[in-house]
């Protein structure tokens, strides 16, 4: 997943010095803290031994042990490559916690003593390295300390623990295909799902949250453009598809400025425009690939139309024939926005402020990136209240460097992102563990 940049400066200042001292110590955050260099020893075995999208085997299965050593119900190969561990304590909510398991096809360059050295072949067939370069390993030993505190903590709760290890985040399609595979059905249906993504702009530590949409809406989608091929000296034989797929590049960013809301963020790119092979022959083809960021379902539709309206009729303006309008291919499944449903957000942030401090938890404006956790409550939205939240994992050094403008920072995806492993891994199984005790407290009698 990748997130945009927010206004690192004011973040700095307002907060990069407030995570020396814990405002609340208490025995979950001592437990943690003895438990933290085992999952930093995890953390730097996953990271070392990433695992491409639905290829996620060796790190499935040496989670899903810890999780049966735990004392979980543990259920792999939901999704493919998935991992459910149900833990039931008596009556009570449903909470599912989740964290994601694929790493992405980088070269890592982070210097690291444990970086990762692994190669793989992904779907376009080139060999490459591969590296958790989007914090998915920071993930999963945060979403394991946060089910190590919650076994230790089962006098102090009530309900139905849900905890899922999802593939296949990085191209949209884990969370679909474990809901496609029974998760709601099989499993018992969460009352809440929470989750945490580590933030390549935030200081390492700070809790970031926006209410309401959080991510977005993200398409992919392909116009192929036909035209009539011939000798570049004599283009008026030919009907050129490289002018006709440039007049479509330029009439879609009206979609985005002259069409949508100006207070309804949208995103229109061209990511890719392919034609021809020779400097002197006019192709008979041209191909767009577009990626498409939206909010609601409705401003969703309002650009894929318009795509497919624009395309059509700068054919028609460029006099192609019926047989050769251009060819628009929406793909499908897409990756649908991700909604924190705000009361649920702000009671979860409420608990978060007592717990880490109001200088240490932030709403944060919301990015145009893409999550499929938005499958979770989309599947049952009447049902599930779901919320996901960042944690920041800039190292303090990185941020004073960049503050004093002698560097930039790493984005997520990068292939020098390294976040400060051990605050994030913290922060993110404090959270977590909180938060389900919060939301499912024991009951006395």
């Amino acid at each position: 997943m990748g997130i945009s940049r927010y206004s690192l400066a004011a973040t700095i200042s307002a907060t990069a010095l407030a995570f020396a001292a814990p405002v609340q110590a208490d025995e979950l955050r001592d437990d943690l803290m003895a438990d933290m260099p085992e999952l930093m020893e995890l953390y730097r075995d996953l990271h070392a031994n990433p695992e491409l999208s639905f290829e996620e085997h060796e790190t499935a299965a040496k989670l899903a042990t810890r999780m049966r050593d735990l004392g979980f119900e543990v259920t792999e190969g939901v999704g493919q490559t998935g991992v459910v561990s149900v833990m039931r304590n008596g009556e009570g909510p449903v909470v599912l916690l989740r964290a994601d398991m694929d790493g992405l096809p980088v070269v890592e360059q982070t210097g690291l003593p444990y970086a990762s050295t692994k190669t793989a072949t992904p779907a376009s067939g080139v060999t490459t390295g591969v590296m958790h370069a989007c914090g998915h390993d920071t993930h999963m030993a945060g979403f394991i300390g946060a089910a190590q505190l919650l076994v230790d903590r089962k006098d102090q709760w009530q309900g139905t623990l849900v905890m899922i290890l999802q593939p296949a985040e990085e191209i949209g399609l884990g969370a679909l295909a474990m809901l496609e595979d029974g998760l709601y059905t099989r499993f018992p249906k969460p009352d809440y799902a929470i989750s945490f993504h580590d933030a390549a702009q935030f200081p390492a530590g700070m809790v970031g949250y926006s209410p309401g949409f959080a991510l977005a809406n993200v398409d992919s989608v392909d116009i192929t453009v036909p035209g009539v091929g011939g000798h570049g000296a004599y283009p008026h034989t030919t009907k050129d598809p490289v002018v006709l797929a440039s007049s479509i590049v330029m009439k879609l960013q009206t979609l985005v400025s002259r069409e949508s809301s100006p207070l309804d963020p949208a995103v229109v790119t061209v990511g890719s425009f392919h034609a021809g092979a020779k400097h002197n022959i006019i192709s008979d083809e041209a191909k767009l690939q577009l990626t498409v960021r939206s909010y609601s379902d409705e401003s969703r539709k309002l650009l894929l139309d318009g795509i497919a309206r624009i395309a059509r009729g700068e054919a028609m303006a460029a006099g192609m024939p019926e047989d050769k309008m251009p060819v628009v291919t929406v793909e499908d499944p897409y990756t649908p926005s991700t909604y924190n449903d705000p009361e649920f957000t702000e009671t979860v942030m409420a608990h978060f402020r007592t717990r880490f401090g109001e200088d240490r938890v932030m709403q944060v404006p919301s990015v145009m990136g893409g999550e499929d956790f938005g499958q979770f409550r989309r599947a049952a939205p009447d049902d599930v209240e779901s919320l996901i939240f960042w944690v920041g994992g800039v190292p303090q050094e990185q941020l004073d460097k960049a503050a004093a403008g002698e560097g930039s920072l790493p984005s997520l995806h990068s292939p020098f992102w390294a976040p400060d492993a051990q605050k994030v891994i913290a922060t993110g199984a404090e959270g977590l563990a909180s938060a389900a005790l919060t939301l499912m407290p024991a009951r006395g009698g």
